[in-house]
């Protein structure tokens, strides 16, 4: 029965829904049977078949088996595949020419359009953008942040206009780099000081995120998020708040995006001055990182990487807060001896932690000295919004009545918008 379908039918002409249900209804079988059989719903075979949604090489696989049809419902899969790839093909090239041509398009922007478009035509199957973003994560430490800026922002043109005209599988691994890229804009305009900007762009990139239906890129645009709300002036409750949302989203899995998470929340804790949840935090993450692939661990030089050294920071600044300074000095001291010499302005944060560290214990010339010598040994374009915020934590630390010394003013002086 199964050879005669494959003859009368044509297998080059027809859909693979339609196949599927002529082979289905030949076997004498129910939408409801057939989807015992291949564990799929109903109501999705149903849909496959009028042609409202696409079948996938499971379902294709699953019934071929199933109706043991022969290797038709396989290849008429494949065909349409290959016929999807083709128009999509088609679609960017002429999306990116239309892109590149546009008369108010900036020039590079419209270059990268038309590379775009070419790539395209090479190899439809090779994601590039997945290479775009691991660079962005390299270039985000080693290159001066108003250079990534400029470059992002025109690769986000060009990724924005893919997005929209891509409706096929691949728009969910666009949507995943737009996530991702989103994150970095973020981070730059909070390092720039442009925090009302920045939140719609955290906004944004939990958007494109969630649409983007990938877990890992939803928690970690969440916890880049709620670390620099540490930073950005938000109270600090509720960035805590923030993080707790996150928590449910974690699934006991250890990433790079889930550090991030506990980490900032560990940190926002520490703000809140409720340290001891901040300390058992802390250590939930030493937990967590131990169970890091060593890619991820390894990777020093990126955003994206969750090495040792990002852990060190995170104890050094929640004991610093809990009057630990014990503890703060051992994280202090590996930190400093992991970072990277393309990572200054973090080390030069964990140093401001141990200048907070001795104005709490008591020695305040000494703590006020220290972070006064470490931003004037700061090179002027490593300043930023993040650093200056804390140094303001430095200037808080200092008692009531020990500011009116000139070291006091001279911090506040540095530290100001």
């Amino acid at each position: 029965m199964h050879t005669q379908l494959h003859t009368t039918l044509g297998g080059d002409v027809e859909s693979f829904g339609h196949m599927l249900r002529q082979h289905r209804t030949a076997a004498g079988l129910s939408l409801r049977d057939l989807a015992v059989l291949v564990r799929f719903q109903y109501s999705h075979i149903s849909q496959v078949e009028r042609g409202e949604r696409r079948p996938t090489q499971a379902m294709a696989d699953a019934c071929e088996r199933a109706l043991a049809a022969g290797g038709v419902l396989v290849a008429a899969y494949l065909r349409e595949q290959s016929g999807d790839t083709d128009m999509r093909r088609r679609t960017v090239l002429q999306a990116m020419g239309a892109l590149a041509a546009a008369p108010t398009v900036d020039r590079v922007v419209g270059l990268e359009a038309l590379r775009h478009g070419l790539g395209a035509a090479v190899n439809v199957e090779h994601d590039e953008w997945t290479d775009i973003v691991a660079a962005y994560g390299r270039s985000y430490y080693q290159q001066p942040q108003s250079q990534v800026m400029d470059q992002l922002g025109r690769d986000m043109a060009v990724l924005q206009h893919q997005i929209a005209v891509d409706r096929g599988d691949r728009r969910l691994l666009l949507l995943q780099a737009a996530g991702r890229l989103s994150v970095i804009i973020a981070l730059g305009l909070v390092a720039s000081g442009q925090v009302m900007v920045a939140r719609r762009w955290w906004q944004t990139a939990q958007r494109v995120a969630d649409e983007s239906g990938d877990p890992d890129t939803q928690v970690l645009v969440r916890a880049w998020d709620v670390v620099n709300g540490c930073y950005d002036g938000r109270p600090a409750g509720q960035v805590v708040l923030l993080s707790s949302e996150v928590l449910p989203l974690l699934r006991g899995q250890a990433t790079a995006a889930t550090c991030g998470l506990l980490a900032g929340r560990a940190q926002s804790l520490s703000l809140a001055g409720r340290h001891a949840e901040a300390i058992s935090t802390v250590e939930q993450l030493g937990s967590r990182v131990d169970q890091l692939p060593a890619a991820v661990v390894d990777d020093v030089e990126s955003l994206w990487g969750w090495p040792e050294h990002r852990l060190r920071h995170t104890e050094s600044w929640v004991y610093t807060h809990a009057g630990n300074y014990r503890r703060a000095e051992q994280a202090q001291d590996r930190a400093l001896t992991l970072y990277p010499a393309s990572q200054t302005r973090l080390r030069t944060q964990v140093q401001l932690h141990q200048a907070a560290a001795l104005i709490r214990s008591g020695h305040v010339p000494d703590g006020l000295r220290l972070a006064a010598d470490l931003l004037d040994g700061l090179p002027a374009e490593q300043h930023n919004e993040i650093v200056r915020s804390v140094a303001r934590q430095v200037a808080a630390a200092v008692p009531e009545a020990e500011r009116s010394r000139p070291l006091y003013d001279d911090l506040l002086s540095q530290v100001r918008h």
